[in-house]
């Protein structure tokens, strides 16, 4: 089989899923009552999936153009927000961009290119606007952030292109993920163990959220067909620590959202940490 009849295959059961999920999840926001706290929010939340979604589906329906466009337009976005939080300037901003842009270029075109020489290059990359400017105070704390951002970012969403038909699986299960995590923290997080934080980085995630996400994630790469124990570990390890791994850096940035563009969620790093973690672990378990 193909990656693309793959590929093609899996978006016939995928579209189904999201959809019918979309529009249950339409009608339960819709007839939220006036006193539920969240319903604003929920309701943003909602209409950002309902276009979030075909987006990312019909990446994948134009093959590996397609997945390649996706990758780039996320990671161009992404690393202006993380760029912002890591208090970078516009030389680090400009490589991270230019590696936005070229990564999953070459993992399309090119995708033997990416080894070890391409880590040496990303390396220099990162440290030679610090090492042409001289900044002797913080410019190894300012290249460390670089180089965190090159790997948290561009080097993981060339998983969308390398991964093929798995990365629209973990993609989808990792949408789901989230909401299960939410779903479980709000229905079993209340009282016992399970409502134990996971870290203080983020009090709200709980061992409930945990158990939820797993379940969701579970759920829906079966439905696709596509359930593994690597790619449901990758998909639930993105859930439980993507999070995490954006509250530590905008907690040290003293901001509570990547962004204020996107409805219900901040900026496209809040939307998108889950992912960018379980396309990083699919990538090794790939390997």
């Amino acid at each position: 089989m193909t990656a693309a009849l793959a590929t093609t295959e899996l978006l016939a059961r995928a579209v189904p899923v999201v959809g019918g999920a979309l529009g249950l999840g339409g009608v339960a926001v819709a007839t939220l009552p006036a006193r539920v706290r969240l319903r604003a929010e929920l309701r943003r939340r909602w209409r950002t999936w309902a276009l979030a979604a075909p987006l990312f589906l019909g990446a994948f329906l134009a093959g590996p153009r397609g997945a390649f466009g996706l990758a780039a337009g996320l990671g161009v976005v992404a690393v202006a927000e993380y760029a912002r939080l890591a208090g970078l300037g516009r030389g680090e901003w400009a490589v991270l961009t230019g590696a936005a842009l070229l990564l999953p270029l070459l993992a399309w075109r090119a995708p033997e290119r990416l080894g070890l020489q391409a880590a040496a290059l990303l390396l220099l990359a990162a440290a030679l606007p610090e090492l042409m400017g001289g900044d002797a105070e913080r410019g190894f704390t300012r290249a460390g952030r670089t180089v965190f951002g090159l790997l948290w970012i561009p080097v993981a969403l060339c998983g969308l292109v390398l991964l093929g038909p798995a990365a629209l699986a973990v993609g989808v299960a990792v949408s789901f993920g989230d909401v299960g995590a939410w779903c479980g923290g709000t229905a079993l997080g209340r009282r016992g163990r399970l409502a134990r934080p996971l870290s203080p980085l983020s009090p709200a995630k709980t061992w409930a959220g945990v158990v939820g996400a797993a379940a969701a994630t579970g759920a829906v790469l079966a439905a696709l067909g596509a359930w593994s124990p690597g790619l449901w570990a990758a998909a639930l390890g993105g859930c439980v620590f993507g999070d995490l791994l954006e509250s530590m850096v905008k907690r040290e940035a003293g901001v509570k959202d990547a962004g204020s563009w996107l409805p219900g969620f901040g900026g496209l790093l809040d939307r998108i940490d889950s992912l960018l973690v379980a396309l990083a672990l699919a990538l090794v378990v790939a390997a």
